[in-house]
This record gives C-alpha cells, structure tokens and sequence, in this order.
C-alpha cells in the first residue's frame, strides 16, 4: 500500500463524533423503536409490565448481553466469533463434571473460564497467525467446542449444584424485578465501554474495521488487538456457561445451541456494521433489551415459537438493509435529476 492509498483511507471516528450518532442517529432510531414495543405491549398484552416479566426478561437476555460486549469489538473490528454459544456449552459441561467428581463449584467456575480464554486463544492464533478467515475458523471450532462438550457428558446431565450458588444468579434487587447478576453486567459494560468509546485501543478498533492495512501502515498492532478480542470473547462465553449451568441447574452438552445466532442478531440489530468500523456499544445493549422484550411480548401473547423466530429475522434484516436504502435515498435527493445506478455501493 501507498502513502497516497493510506492517505485515502477515511480516519477511524472520533469519540464525540461515535456519541452525536449514538445520540442522535440510528442508535436513538432503536431506543424509539424499543420504547414503542414496551408501550404497546405494556398497553394490549397481559402481565408484560410487571415485575416478574422483567425479571425473567433479564435473566433470559444476560448471557446474551454478556457475549455481545465483545462481540461487538470483534465485530466492529471486522472479524466474527461464531463458536460463543459452543464455547458456553463446553464451559457448563466442565463445570457440571468437575463438580460431580468432587471439585469445589468455584475451582470448577475458574477452570472453565481458564478453557474459555484458551479457546479464544486458539481463535485469535488460527485468524492473527496463520490467517485464516475469522468466519471460517469459528465456524470449525464451534463443531470442535461442541464435539467436545457431547463428548464429555454424552446424553447425559448433571445436576444438583449448590442451592446458595443457584439462589445467588437467581436474586433480585428488593422491590423491583431486577435480577442481581445484571450489576455484574453493567460494571462490564462500563469497562468495555470505556475500552471502545474512549481509549486508543477503541479507535484502533474502528480503524482496523475501516481498513485493516492502513492501521497496520500507522503502526497499530492489529494482529495483537484481533488476538485479545478473541481471548475476551472466549472467556466471556465461558462466564455465560457458568450463569447458565447455575440458573437452569444443569449442565449438559447441548446447553446454549443456537444461541450465537441471537448474539449477532442482537448485535447488527443495535447498530454495528457487519462490514466493520461502524457501530457503538450502547445502541448493542439496547438491541438486545429489543428482541428481549419483543420475544416476551409475543411469547405472552401466545404466539408461536415460529412466528417469533420470523418477526426477528424480518427486524434483523430491515435493520441491516434499512440504513443502505435511506442512505442510497439521502445520497438521490442530494443530486436532482440523477438516480444512483444499480452498481453503486449502498
């Protein structure tokens, strides 16, 4: 790459920039958007406003949220971690066995967030070090992560785990439907908040999904971010494994399948690019809290399991597809009497 190639490279956004878009952009689009499906079903479905649908709602979405924080780097970053919700599975799996061959739940916890960051670190090397496509390396330990979670248990589950640990990520706020877990949430959104939005390593994030090479040319360690992201995002899937084994009190090797499907819904639908450099954190969490409360909303209604998975794959793709359109409309009305051709990038 040439000095005069870098130098057209657009820069990676500044933080007061990132926040007038959170603010008042697509990000302040989705906040409408989730204020308008808690009213309306507040106001024609039954029992959503209470205490008890929320608090099943957050407990429901907090394994979610917790995979999401680095997703969403990743994602920004212009790579993809599809094997979270195997690595979840594999981190309940390793908690379940330790703890029946008589390992303290806690040691057990500790040793499947060690195999998290071990599993993150297999995904950074094959991406950062051999150079393979993010896309297809978490696609293939996925199948690993999950084979081996089948492979440990089998068919079988383990149960019985400690009613203080299950009462504790089961524990609400006095007065309010607000689990407990969702204070460890927030205190790790803040950090990765911070980490993004306000730090250099945030915008080497932004630059590295803006154009990968020119960050690389300005003397950003790209590979080394790209690594550490992967790390973070194994062991936060492991983190998700734990809460999981304990809230539903069992371990098996099927836990979470599917469940990466909803972090990257929950992901493009707050807001980051899925081609990288685009995106902010708060419009993720409010993206999450969105399909949370639109699935519950339909779940009460009565509304099929189906029919729920088609209205979310319908949001996800009009949150994709929409900002191309209006961009595409925007760019029209600039130029009077000019229509975009059908080559033109949205």
């Amino acid at each position: 790459m040439t000095v005069d190639q870098v130098r057209t490279v657009p820069a990676a956004p500044s933080t007061r920039t990132r926040l007038t878009r959170v603010l008042l952009g697509r990000d302040a689009a989705i906040t409408a958007l989730l204020v308008a499906v808690v009213l309306v079903a507040s106001l024609t479905v039954d029992n959503f406003s209470t205490a008890t649908t929320w608090y099943f709602l957050f407990l429901d979405v907090f394994p979610i949220l917790l995979i999401a924080l680095p997703m969403t780097l990743l994602v920004i970053a212009a790579q993809i971690d599809l094997s979270v919700a195997s690595m979840l599975g594999l981190s309940s799996v390793l908690v379940g066995a330790l703890y029946e061959n008589g390992w303290p739940l806690a040691v057990a916890a500790l040793v499947a967030l060690v195999v998290g960051a071990v599993g993150g670190a297999l995904n950074g090397f094959l991406v950062t070090v051999v150079g393979l496509p993010s896309l297809a390396v978490t696609i293939g330990t996925l199948a690993l992560f999950r084979g081996l979670a089948v492979g440990i248990l089998g068919t079988r589950a383990v149960t019985g785990f400690p009613s203080g640990a299950q009462d504790l990520v089961s524990a609400h706020f006095a007065g309010t439907g607000i689990p407990v877990v969702m204070a460890l949430f927030v205190v790790l959104a803040l950090a990765f908040g911070v980490v993004l939005h306000a730090t250099p390593t945030g915008r080497l994030v932004y630059a590295a999904g803006l154009n990968a090479e020119a960050a690389r040319f300005a003397g950003g360690r790209v590979g080394r971010l790209t690594f550490w992201l992967f790390v973070a995002s194994g062991v936060m899937s492991a983190l998700a494994g734990v809460y999981w084994t304990l809230r539903y009190g069992s371990a098996r090797g099927d836990n979470a399948v599917g469940l990466e499907l909803s972090v990257v819904a929950a992901v493009l639908v707050g807001g980051v690019s899925i081609f990288g450099g685009r995106g902010a954190l708060p419009g993720v969490v409010v993206g999450v809290l969105l399909i949370g409360a639109l699935r519950s909303a339909l779940r009460l209604a009565d509304v099929s399991s189906d029919v729920i998975n088609v209205v979310t794959g319908v949001l996800l793709i009009a949150t994709v597809v929409g900002p191309g359109l209006v961009a595409r409309a925007r760019g029209a009305a600039r130029r009077p009497g000019t229509r975009p051709s059908a080559g033109a990038p949205g």
